[in-house]
């Protein structure tokens, strides 16, 4: 059998994921924040769960299927998209390079996966001045998605057909798939509100704000609203309640996915179900109200796993990883993704009058290497 491990860097926590054919052996959730101040803590975790034939690692904002060994400065920066290290989010994202770092000196067989902005699926009208179309993350919770689907509803991959509604810990994404296949997305910065994420950023405010630090992606999102920052998806049912601004906050949140989803029905006509994915959905009262919401454009449903404590981006992973590495049924969920025709790099598709001195402060790759999977 081959053994995968698939990794989710979320904001909050980092979980873990391994699958052996169709058994479970790694189910494991660290704080993002430990594992970036310390990533031997998830070193020592991988090397225990081994051997292991393949790992998809943490991808940020995505590379077109990319082996550890071939990630360089440029590499690391097209995964990161950050400049500065300062506040809450700063830190996150430094933290994740230490880890990219580490995985690639660990010696362990680590990859790293596309985000939606790579995939052919997506016409390139949609890409339009976009670049956080769901990250690659995001997508390989929708590779779970595609899989779930399949097996509830016993149809193939290829007939798979949904909105994908993922609010974890911070950020909010709406992905939508048809035919098994991602066709558009709206991704954490640029679409729906989240629980701490803003969500897409007024142009003005954006002027305003002049050379604003990425901490700054990752506010004004419903907790901010809210007045606690550091609030959870209960912690803002409880006290939407009692009215006020956490009542404003709940409802600029649920409002906000709904009008994603809406948006997503021009380019899908009649998906077969609304997945909800992501720690927030988990809550109760927020799984009804959307439910409630968002009904009227098709079933809505918890997209479910086989995992009990690791997310469903790290769930995803490892299921993409097996077809990678050569699992039957799985490589079939892999070529209805068209995962591995992955390409390009998230800024490609630029057209504002500073695209070009953005594309000299951070080049593309170059030539790609072969991938991994054709290697020895």
């Amino acid at each position: 059998m081959t053994r995968v491990v698939g990794i989710d860097p979320g904001t909050v926590s980092l979980d873990v994921c391994g699958r052996d054919g169709d058994a479970l052996f790694l189910d494991e959730t660290f704080s993002t924040a430990a594992v970036g101040d310390d990533p031997g803590v998830l070193l020592e975790c991988l090397q225990a769960a081994g051997p292991l034939d393949l790992v998809v690692g943490p991808s940020g904002y995505g590379l077109p299927w990319i082996d550890a060994r071939d990630v360089g400065a440029t590499e690391l920066d097209l995964l990161l998209l950050a400049d500065a290290e300062d506040g809450p989010r700063g830190t996150i994202v430094s933290g994740m390079g230490r880890l990219v770092t580490a995985l690639k000196a660990s010696g362990l067989p680590v990859c790293f996966s596309p985000s939606v902005a790579h995939l052919p699926t997506v016409p390139d009208h949609r890409k339009v001045n976009r670049i956080d179309m769901g990250t690659a993350d995001k997508l390989c919770a929708v590779a779970l998605g595609v899989w779930d689907q399949a097996r509830r509803l016993g149809v193939p991959y290829s007939a798979t057909s949904f909105v994908f509604v993922e609010i974890g810990g911070a950020f909010t994404a709406v992905i939508s798939v048809d035919g098994g296949a991602v066709v558009d997305g709206a991704g954490g910065t640029s679409g729906a509100p989240g629980l701490r994420a803003m969500g897409a950023m007024d142009g003005e405010l954006a002027y305003l704000l002049r050379d604003f630090s990425k901490d700054v992606l990752v506010s004004g999102g419903a907790a901010w609203v809210c007045g606690d920052p550091a609030c959870t998806p209960d912690d803002l049912v409880a006290a939407a309640a009692e009215g006020g601004r956490a009542a404003v906050a709940l409802d600029a949140l649920l409002e906000g996915v709904e009008k994603q989803v809406a948006a997503q029905m021009t380019v899908l006509e009649a998906p077969r179900e609304i997945l909800l994915s992501g720690r927030a959905s988990r809550v109760p009262e927020i799984h009804r109200l959307l439910a409630e919401r968002l009904s009227r454009f098709a079933p809505v449903t918890r997209v479910g796993g086989f995992a009990a404590v690791a997310s469903e981006a790290a769930q995803g992973a490892a299921l993409l990883g097996l077809g990678l590495a050569g699992d039957a049924d799985l490589e079939e969920l892999v070529d209805a993704l068209q995962a591995r025709s992955a390409s390009g790099s998230v800024l490609d598709h630029l057209y504002v009058s500073e695209t070009e001195s953005l594309r000299r402060r951070r080049p593309s790759a170059g030539r790609a290497p072969a991938p991994f999977w054709e290697r020895s």
